[in-house]
């Protein structure tokens, strides 16, 4: 989301999980193309969730992702005393989703992200080579499909089941629609 999104749902930006074992086992697993366990992403956001930063709430952007998680999560939070008020999905066609993934790249000196650069291009701010990341190499992504359609789709079941709300955004058109659709889900 960008900087007047996040403003506008008072949206505290947690730091990524990078700096612990956990945050490393995890980038190891997206790197190849596959979905992080259920033990470390549990583990991850119950680090986070328990946060003082995260009090007031928190977005999970890219979890629950199985089904044992979502029962991980429903369990940690009620043991945190809080709850799930939503979940947001994201609904796009594949072949959009492949182009728009695999069109990241980021600077291999600075780390400075692009999207729609080709790799090998130079970057802006310190002149490196921009590089596309393993996990947004296109068989990667249909990889990610493929595990996604066997354990993500079935939490969408579950959380029906389970009488969560489910809000449907449409993830066609530029980053503004598709952000103003997001935040119009978080006023309903």
């Amino acid at each position: 989301m960008r900087d007047q999104s996040r403003e506008r749902v008072r949206l505290v930006i947690l730091p990524p999980p990078d700096f612990h074992e956990q945050g490393l086992a995890a980038k190891a697993y997206m790197d190849a193309g596959n979905l992080v366990p259920d033990s470390v992403i549990l583990g991850i956001m119950k680090e986070v969730l328990a946060s003082p930063s995260a009090q007031k709430g928190a977005i999970l952007d890219g979890v629950v992702r199985t089904v044992p998680q979502a029962e991980g999560l429903a369990v940690m939070l009620a043991e945190l005393g809080r709850k799930v008020d939503s979940f947001l999905l994201f609904e796009i066609d594949d072949d959009e989703l492949i182009r728009r993934l695999s069109g990241r790249t980021v600077c291999e000196n600075c780390q400075t992200p692009y999207s729609g650069r080709e790799p090998g291009t130079a970057c802006d701010k310190c002149g490196g080579k921009l590089v596309r990341r393993r996990d947004d190499e296109p068989e990667a992504i249909r990889q990610r499909l493929k595990v996604y359609r066997e354990q993500t789709e079935p939490v969408i079941r579950w959380a029906k089941e389970h009488k969560m709300k489910i809000d449907r955004i449409d993830a066609s058109g530029d980053r503004d629609e598709i952000t103003e659709r997001a935040m119009k889900a978080f006023t309903e």
